[in-house]
């Protein structure tokens, strides 16, 4: 399994509950583009309509040698593949209160293009002080053990 990008953000901004590997639909040249890294998960988020699962934002670069029949639109709407019965476990805990769909990371398996789905709750400004704060000492801890040896 190959990580092609991760988003950071959402660890930070979100409590993570469960997570959901999907596929997604892409066309030809997106995939050269996702396996080239030029893709952006910031910003991005999932929606459910029509019992489909829609991820929005994501940011897909135009592959330059595509050519004529290429998708001019690097920020459109894909669908995420996932089965029936996981789609409404996931509508009956969003239509809970708090609760969103965040995609947080794109990675390769096998010869597929994958996409890592969290069930997240929103942190508080005082649960990001906390994150940071737990950051800070870990880096501090590490850094005397470092110059402790």
């Amino acid at each position: 399994m190959k990580v092609i990008t991760e988003n950071r953000e959402a660890r930070f901004e979100y409590f993570i509950e469960d997570s959901y590997e999907a596929g997604i639909s892409l066309d030809g040249g997106e995939v050269k583009s996702i396996k080239a890294n030029n893709v952006n998960l910031k910003d991005s988020y999932c929606s459910i309509y029509n019992g489909e699962l829609i991820l929005k934002g994501m940011h897909v670069a135009v592959y330059d040698k595509a050519g004529k029949y290429n998708v001019s639109d690097s920020r459109r709407e894909r669908r995420l593949l996932l089965h029936k019965s996981e789609i409404n476990r996931l509508i009956g805990k969003v239509n809970e209160k708090g609760y969103t769909l965040v995609p947080l990371k794109v990675y390769l398996k096998g010869s597929l293009i994958k996409i890592e789905i969290g069930l997240c709750k929103g942190k508080h400004t005082y649960d990001k002080k906390q994150t940071i704060k737990e950051r800070d000492l870990d880096k501090e801890a590490k850094r005397e053990i470092k110059y402790y040896r």
